[in-house]
């Protein structure tokens, strides 16, 4: 019997190809620091009503880069686990080219700064607490 090739080379990949897999990528957080600016947020916002978009683009998560379908499941996804963990991962400062440069030995390094963010607040109103 001769010498056979070991099996199941790939077996442990799946995780890192699904981690790198640009299917369902979604925005990275310095990019998500620049929708948070006032002149982005608005625009996000408020956009104009797309049928391509779930919800027809009028429930955006703007910290999760999210379409929700209807106020209560933006609402739903307020209090879920994922957006509380991208809420936390926001309040670091992001990453730039001067921290880069910092770490690599030009310069004393400076730990990022926290930055305040809390969740954004629902659109409708209760019209039965207007008086």
């Amino acid at each position: 019997m001769g010498r056979l090739a070991r099996k199941r080379k790939h077996k442990g990949d799946k995780p890192l190809k699904e981690k790198y897999r640009t299917k369902r990528k979604t925005k990275d957080l310095d990019q998500i620091h620049e929708d948070m600016k006032e002149e982005n947020a608005g625009k996000l916002l408020n956009a104009e009503i797309d049928h391509d978009k779930p919800g027809a683009a009028q429930f955006y998560c703007l910290h999760c880069a999210k379409h929700c379908i209807s106020d209560t499941a933006l609402e739903d996804h307020f209090r879920s686990k994922p957006h509380k963990r991208r809420i936390k991962a926001l309040q670091i400062e992001p990453y730039t080219q001067e921290e880069a440069e910092r770490a690599a030995g030009m310069g004393s390094y400076i730990a990022p700064k926290k930055v305040m963010v809390e969740t954004q607040t629902a659109r409708h109103m209760d019209t039965s607490e207007v008086g």
